[in-house]
């Protein structure tokens, strides 16, 4: 727990650069409306999957600072005498998500309003939205570990996360854009099922890699 505290604590205190994915989202979920027209049905037929892409690449922006603060620091060592490397990217991962992905989804009905989006369509455009960032933070978290220390890793983070979230961003959009039914229960339970699969694979990876970095 005081590990989580501790992560909060400095989340909060480093805020601005936690809102830089929402207004990039924000930004993005404005822009892309003007730039296809008033057409309502042109907005709601793209209307999820650039939802998707933006809240995925929004999501993917605060990930290069995860652990490159403690790094440098030497906080990063200390942590490490007194938990599992695996706790502390798990720990890490969470609150990043709290922090940065959560206020991405809740701003997510608010900007369905620009493509006219239809309310039926919002509760499986929220869940969809709120398993693929939850699997991107735990991704992302494991690749911010990887590249934790390598040149340009600012360019290695995103070339490693976005291909191992592609299937999340295709079952996710096909979720949002077939109606109610077995076809889209099905892609929710694949979406879901990605998710477990990330839920306790990646901070094992990212806590072997946080080991061997400061190794």
């Amino acid at each position: 727990m005081s590990h989580l505290r501790r992560e909060l604590y400095l989340a909060f205190r480093n805020r601005t650069d936690n809102l830089t994915g929402l207004l990039f989202l924000i930004l993005c979920g404005i822009l892309f409306p003007l730039a296809l027209g008033p057409t309502p049905a042109l907005l709601q037929q793209a209307g999820p999957g650039i939802l998707w892409v933006c809240t995925l690449l929004a999501c993917l922006l605060p990930l290069e600072r995860l652990y490159n603060a403690d790094a440098d620091d030497g906080s990063l060592d200390i942590l490490q005498i007194t938990l599992h490397p695996a706790l502390i990217a798990l720990g890490k991962i969470l609150i990043h998500w709290l922090t940065s992905g959560l206020p991405i989804i809740l701003a997510t009905p608010l900007l369905a309003i620009f493509f006219q989006l239809p309310l039926a369509a919002l509760p499986v455009l929220l869940g969809s939205l709120t398993l693929g960032s939850l699997t991107l933070a735990f991704i992302g978290g494991m690749t911010a570990a990887i590249t934790l220390g390598a040149r340009r890793s600012n360019l290695l983070l995103p070339l490693l996360t976005l291909p191992l979230m592609t299937p999340s961003l295709i079952f996710g959009t096909l979720a949002c854009t077939t109606p109610v039914g077995p076809t889209c229960t099905a892609n929710l339970s694949l979406l879901a099922a990605i998710f477990l699969l990330a839920l306790p694979g990646c901070p094992l990876l990212a806590g072997a890699s946080l080991r061997d970095a400061r190794s």
